[in-house]
């Protein structure tokens, strides 16, 4: 049997069609992104869906209902790990067919015939299934993640992963989905993720994702929880008001007003925190004197290590090579918290 994936001689199939057990194809493999990105904003994909779990670093919920109702702009997701993991992502795949002795296309956009709603881009179609047990069609999903992202493999496939891949199965009907992961560029392993073990997770995830689509469709945003991530946040936000301008009114806003007491009282935890950090370092030392590391029952117990990190005379670069400093040193803005001295001190009293 030819190990191969997908050619540019191969026909692709129309859009429309059942292209798995339960899920018809949007949009093939080969449109243009920007008509991809749009036609995922009408439904709930697979990475969606981990976001909405809260188990993905890039979203949550919140940002995944902006994000479908238009409040957002198209990901370009033109970053260098994505760049990478695009590039990336044909080499695996082959790799996994010739591991198996399969043969691997490329689909598209699937959405299920019942659920259109529930969605998925499958990254590669299985024709002929390699598990003795089974000869049905199934997927691939792809993944290549950094080195320190190993140990989320040692048992199976990371949490959000095995949600990406469940929602897949359930999208499309399939009853089983394999994974092919490559960590740090030359550690590859492959898992299974079998519909049968995990009946009530994807119970779970079909409630989540229905419940999610209704607030889209209802316009009603997502009450998130408090522990949601604040750097998904942070991020969510800068998205959302890239050109702020203006003054609101904040004086019914309790929560907004909360939020700033708790910013401040948070700054000084910090500020009393490096003070007694700096004390503490001052005592040590002394306890040192002229000693490198102390000892306690002939174990170390702290230790003076010399460091060194990269440090540059900008002022000098400018000065000596002006064009190197043109070209390597730009200026970039950003928004920094203000409370002003009075409400500050208003708190603090």
């Amino acid at each position: 049997m030819t190990n191969t994936t997908a050619t540019a001689g191969a026909t692709a199939p129309a859009a429309g069609r059942r292209v798995t057990p339960t899920g018809r194809l949007i949009l093939s493999a080969d449109a243009d992104r920007a008509d991809w990105l749009t036609a995922r904003r009408s439904g709930i994909g697979s990475s969606d869906v981990a976001a909405i779990l809260g188990i993905s670093k890039y979203g949550n919920a919140l940002s995944v209902w902006h994000d479908k109702t238009g409040g957002l702009p198209l990901e370009t997701d033109d970053s260098e790990p994505a760049l990478w993991g695009r590039i990336d992502e044909e080499g695996v795949a082959r790799e996994w067919a010739r591991r198996n002795r399969s043969v691997v296309r490329r689909v598209g956009l699937v959405a299920n015939v019942d659920r259109p709603w529930q969605m998925c881009t499958l990254d590669r179609r299985v024709l002929e299934c390699p598990l003795a047990d089974s000869r049905e069609k199934c997927a691939v999903e792809i993944k290549c993640r950094d080195k320190m992202k190993a140990p989320q493999f040692r048992r199976g496939v990371a949490d959000d992963v095995l949600v990406q891949t469940l929602w897949q199965a359930d999208v499309c009907g399939y009853d089983h989905i394999h994974a092919a992961v490559r960590l740090g560029g030359n550690d590859y392993r492959q898992f299974v993720v079998r519909v049968a073990d995990h009946a009530e997770l994807i119970a779970d995830l079909r409630a989540a994702g229905a419940r999610a689509w209704q607030q889209i469709t209802d316009r009603t945003p997502p009450v998130l929880a408090h522990d949601a991530d604040p750097d998904v946040l942070l991020d969510l936000y800068e998205r959302l008001h890239p050109d702020r301008a203006g003054s609101v009114d904040l004086s019914r806003d309790i929560d907004t007003q909360d939020a700033v007491a708790d910013y401040l009282d948070a700054h000084n935890d910090v500020v009393a925190a490096e003070k007694r950090k700096k004390a503490a370092k001052a005592r040590i030392l002394a306890g040192l004197g002229d000693a490198e590391e102390g000892l306690v029952l002939d174990r170390v117990h702290v230790a003076l290590d010399e460091r060194s990190k990269q440090w540059t005379d900008t002022a000098r670069l400018a000065e000596r090579w002006p064009d190197a400093y043109a070209d390597c040193v730009e200026d970039r803005t950003y928004r920094q918290i203000n409370i002003p001295r009075a409400v500050r001190e208003e708190h603090n009293a």
